[in-house]
């Protein structure tokens, strides 16, 4: 029977969908009155509808198999369900109907992927994969742990981040859903798009932090809390508007990837902003926030022979710093081209970022990887093109240089 549903702080629409066994677009339609776009507010009443069966058109390229990993179902359960349908000789336009999802994966890449997510995801993956290891790498202003998983064993030390931008959040989805379909692989001894996993275990340890602002991230997903004391201040930041979607900066307005000490004078200059707001403002010195120093420590105190960070947008790669990143980064940026499309860029202007500190300080390759392209925060519908081309530069990079 539909019931009543009163939101609670942390609810968005795709968490409450996914509770109730709906889809977004069921919910939405049985709540004509609210905008899929906007933020839900504690105490609002919804309606929950009864769930339907959920119907699925067949696309180009579909397998059962990539169905079942994108609705994060059993292959099996998606046979039983469609007793006619042959996995062989699916065509475009056929309908199909979807189980309800079991949990077959643990990382749901078809909803805006958020602290909560990530917190529960890291735990089933533990659970799971007793090979990974899981620490906390310090907190957010907020004292959310900002969290860094080890993938591997071998001596090639590398780290791979994300989310260092609000409406980046993406960039943790596709993080967290390469630790599971790494693991699941090597699991099995399964090669991951022709790399052999088993190889690539021993050959290296790789740490990655999905999400390095989880306060900004909440606050483009969910708004700013009322109860919190920064409320009126950050409503104030971004002009008076309750959209947060345009917000990059951490939970101050200080926007993280400007905050390290490489040339960071000039990049303040560059920017030109005179105080906190919803990107480019530098902070008032280099590493004041804790979510870089926390990283920055974290990179010091581990022997990475390389790094990337990975935002959005643009489809192009960043591999240089004032001519002192080493001779190797080059080649190594063609060979994330080659497997991904995106562009090698030698980018000038630009300072004060991850990558940038990297190379000035350490001299080993660092990289920034622009994923996708359009408008951020990036649709969640175009996950399955990102992840394509972007897993590949992850099984790339651990490669021993």
């Amino acid at each position: 029977m539909p019931s009543d549903y009163v939101v609670q702080r942390g609810d968005t629409l795709t968490r409450i969908a996914q509770r109730n066994g709906l889809t977004l677009t069921e919910l939405a339609a049985a709540n004509p009155q609210l905008n899929t776009a906007d933020l839900l507010h504690p105490g609002q009443v919804i309606r929950i509808p009864d769930a339907m069966p959920r119907r699925y058109v067949i696309q180009p390229g579909d397998t059962f198999y990539d169905i079942a990993k994108r609705f994060n179902v059993k292959v099996q359960d998606l046979q039983t369900l469609n007793p006619g349908v042959r996995p062989e000789r699916l065509f475009i336009g056929q309908t199909i109907v979807l189980p309800v999802s079991k949990g077959e994966f643990i990382v749901d890449t078809t909803i805006p992927y958020g602290f909560q997510e990530l917190s529960a995801d890291l735990r089933q993956l533990a659970a799971r994969y007793s090979f990974l290891e899981t620490v906390i790498i310090g907190y957010s202003v907020l004292n959310k742990p900002i969290y860094a998983v080890k993938l591997g064993g071998g001596p090639n030390i590398i780290h791979y981040n994300g989310s260092i931008h609000a409406n980046e959040w993406i960039t943790a989805s596709m993080l967290m859903k390469f630790i599971e379909d790494f693991s699941s692989a090597y699991t099995t001894g399964r090669t991951f798009k022709g790399k052999d996993t088993r190889r690539l275990f021993q050959a290296t340890s790789l740490w990655i932090a999905p999400m390095l602002n989880p306060d900004g991230v909440e606050l483009v997903q969910e708004g700013p809390d009322p109860r919190s004391p920064q409320y009126r201040q950050l409503l104030e930041w971004n002009n008076g508007s309750y959209n947060f979607s345009g917000w990059k900066a951490n939970i101050r307005g200080v926007d993280l990837n400007d905050q390290f000490p490489a040339h960071w004078e000039e990049e303040k200059a560059r920017r030109g902003t005179a105080g906190p707001g919803p990107r480019d403002y530098p902070g008032t010195a280099p590493l004041t926030e804790p979510e870089v120093k926390a990283l920055a420590a974290f990179t010091r105190n581990n022997p990475f022979r390389q790094v990337i960070a990975f935002h959005t947008q643009g489809e192009e790669i960043y591999y240089t710093y004032r001519g002192l990143q080493p001779p190797e980064s080059t080649d190594i940026a063609n060979r994330y081209s080659r497997v991904s499309g995106y562009t090698p860029i030698d980018l000038s202007e630009s300072d004060a970022g991850y990558k940038d500190w990297f190379i000035q300080d350490f001299r080993r390759p660092g990289f920034t990887i622009e994923s996708g392209k359009g408008v951020n925060p990036l649709p969640i519908t175009d996950f399955p093109a990102i992840y394509d081309r972007t897993v590949g530069i992850m099984l790339e990079g651990m490669e021993p240089i």
